[in-house]
């Protein structure tokens, strides 16, 4: 059954058109952001450079150049953008190609050494440092979109229990850093001020240039953590 949800267009400077369609989390809305990326991408079109899905939008970057030797003279090139894109979206997505997501298994260690807001959130959600630790590791997450940082996966959601607000003020963070901010668990690919409460640090890189694809997570996949020791960490 194909996939529709309302949408709306936006400009974005003079090369790119954001289509909205909500301003909410939600899994199956982001599967079918997600889900049109993935038809852009097939498709291919001359005139996109780049596509950028989110939580409930999807950015179409364009090269005005190419737009203009392709449509009609009596239109904008915004405008042809908008056209060719409602044309997909009418046609709809099978989103069941995103049910085949990629689980990625993350070891995490939540040691204090690696965890400096972990007694505080245990103190403020009334928990042990154990049960945030079960809690946090026990349930699969999904990536939302990729930002902030370069590899930065914004992941959701986290059970209520342990959701708690983001601090008033950024702090230093490690890269590898596993944190909590809402609703939404993410880990640090790189050493950032940042606002999120950090309960653990992996070994695990997420942003390596050296590779041929430097950015570990994708939007769409699904992220299991599960705790190591110190020693592990170390040794990994």
């Amino acid at each position: 059954m194909p996939s529709f949800f309302p949408y709306r267009f936006c400009p974005l400077g003079d090369s790119a058109v954001v289509a909205v369609f909500g301003d909410t989390i939600e899994d199956a809305l982001n599967r079918h952001v997600i889900a049109l990326c993935k038809k852009m991408q097939d498709l291919s079109p001359a005139f996109v450079t780049d596509l950028l899905p989110a939580y409930s939008s999807l950015t179409v970057f364009y090269d005005i150049h190419v737009v203009q030797q392709i449509k009609p003279g009596y239109i904008s090139g915004y405008d042809y953008v908008c056209h060719y894109l409602e044309n997909i979206f009418k046609q709809g997505v099978d989103t069941a190609v995103t049910e085949e997501e990629t689980v990625v298994r993350i070891p995490v260690c939540y040691e204090d050494e690696f965890a400096p807001d972990m007694q505080e959130l245990a103190k403020i959600k009334q928990l042990s440092t154990n049960e945030i630790v079960q809690l946090h590791s026990a349930k699969k997450y999904r990536v939302y979109m990729i930002g902030f940082l370069p590899g930065f996966a914004y992941m959701g959601k986290v059970e209520e229990a342990i959701a708690v607000p983001r601090k008033k003020l950024p702090q230093p963070v490690r890269a590898g850093s596993v944190g909590i901010a809402g609703e939404q668990t993410g880990i640090y690919p790189l050493s950032s001020p940042g606002g999120w409460h950090i309960i653990g640090r992996t070994p695990v890189k997420l942003f390596n240039t050296t590779g041929n694809d430097p950015v570990l997570l994708k939007a769409g996949n699904i992220v299991q953590f599960y705790p190591i020791s110190r020693y592990e960490y170390k040794h990994y």
